[in-house]
């Protein structure tokens, strides 16, 4: 059999592996949207953010295992001259925890109303939910300036179980985080 045919009929199986393996819906967290609005002198933060749990993972929370998330923002001036000068740093907790008495999902935190649902997509769809998480006052302001704003979450594996810490170190397997979204914003 000539050379080309043999890689002809090669490069015709590795093609065809791709189109059987199934698509596997991506774990991890990804924001679908994010925006600050103006109430009485205040800006707040309202966010989506789509939330998918490994298999790892939800059989951890299943068993009994708190899982914290760390929701970072950062409002800073971009200065051409020096580095951004930083006007807010806020970081909340929040934690998605299961009852196996009651067969319950528990969403609770700081800024966050503690919510019991009965499915992980209710609890996961409510965990990325963000509304009106004041930001910064009206007053701090200039109107003539751009402001970069700078969102991501993330898994807090440091408040895992001591033996699973180790594990992460060792595989990496329960890091889960968001790209961070950044968007420029004037008034």
């Amino acid at each position: 059999m000539p050379y080309w045919k043999r890689y002809s009929l090669l490069c015709w199986l590795v093609a065809s592996l791709f189109v059987l393996v199934p698509a596997r819906a991506a774990d991890g967290i990804v924001i679908r949207s994010a925006e600050m609005r103006q109430v009485d002198g205040e800006y707040l933060l309202y966010a989506r953010l789509s939330i998918s749990l490994t298999p790892m993972l939800t059989d951890a929370l299943t068993r009994g295992i708190n899982l914290y998330f760390d929701t970072d923002f950062d409002f800073s001036l971009p200065r051409w001259y020096w580095f951004p000068q930083q006007l807010a740093h806020l970081s909340r907790v929040t934690r998605l925890s299961y009852n196996i008495l009651l067969k319950q999902y528990f969403v609770s935190g700081v800024n966050v109303e503690a919510r019991s649902m009965d499915t992980l997509p209710e609890a996961l769809t409510y965990l990325g939910e963000i509304n009106g998480w004041p930001v910064i006052s009206r007053d701090s302001l200039s109107k003539s300036a751009s402001y970069r704003a700078t969102l991501s979450m993330q898994l807090d594996t440091s408040q895992l179980p001591k033996p699973l810490q180790i594990n992460d170190i060792a595989t990496g397997r329960w890091n889960l985080d968001s790209t961070p979204l950044v968007w420029m914003m004037t008034l």
